[in-house]
C-alpha cells in the first residue's frame, strides 16, 4: 500500500496561526505532507523567502511527518507530481477563498486530474486572520503577536514595546 502524500501551499508572508492549523489538522490525514512555499507573482513579498522557510520550519518542527520545500519557477501540479502527492490540501476562511481556490482547482484538474484537492475550513478564532492583515498591523506598529507562530516573530525581529 503506498502512502498518502498531501500538499499545502502558499506565501506564507507570513505563516499565521490559521496557517500553522490547517498544517496541524492536515498533517493527520497523511502519512506525509508537504508544505509548499510558493513564489506568487500577484503578491508583493516582505519578508525573504529563507526568513519564511526558517520561520515555519521551526513552527513545523513537533509535526514528523511534515516537511517544507521552496518553489519559484514551477507549478504546484508539476511540484505535486514530481513529489507523489495525491492530494492538494486548502484552506477556507470564507467564500471569497473558495471562489478563489475554485478558479485554481479547476486548472489544477485540467493539468492533472489524477491530484484530488482537499478543502479544510478555518477555525472560528482564525476566520479573520490573513498574512496581509498582519501585515498591515505591523506596518502601523500593532501587536501581531495573538496572530502568528513565534518563529515568525523571531524572523521577524519582532518586538512589541508594551
Amino acid at each position: 500500500m503506498s502512502d498518502k502524500i498531501g500538499l499545502f501551499t502558499g506565501s506564507f508572508d507570513p505563516m499565521t496561526n490559521g496557517h500553522l492549523d490547517i498544517i496541524e489538522r492536515a498533517s493527520k490525514l497523511f502519512d506525509k505532507l508537504y508544505v509548499g512555499i510558493f513564489y506568487n507573482p500577484h503578491k508583493q513579498g516582505s519578508l525573504p523567502v529563507e526568513n519564511r522557510k526558517r520561520a515555519v520550519e521551526k513552527a513545523v518542527a513537533h509535526l514528523e511527518n511534515v516537511e517544507v520545500l521552496v518553489s519559484h519557477d514551477e507549478l504546484v501540479v508539476e511540484v505535486a507530481t514530481r513529489l507523489g502527492v495525491q492530494t492538494l490540501v486548502r484552506g477556507l476562511r470564507n467564500v471569497t477563498d473558495l471562489q478563489y481556490e475554485a478558479s485554481f482547482d479547476y486548472y489544477n484538474h485540467q493539468l492533472a486530474p489524477e491530484i484530488e484537492t482537499v478543502y479544510l475550513y478555518s477555525r472560528p478564532e482564525h476566520l479573520y486572520i490573513s498574512s496581509s492583515s498582519v501585515k498591515e498591523l505591523l506596518k502601523f506598529g500593532q501587536d501581531i503577536r495573538p496572530y502568528v507562530p513565534n518563529s515568525v516573530l523571531e524572523e521577524l525581529k519582532y518586538e512589541k514595546k508594551d
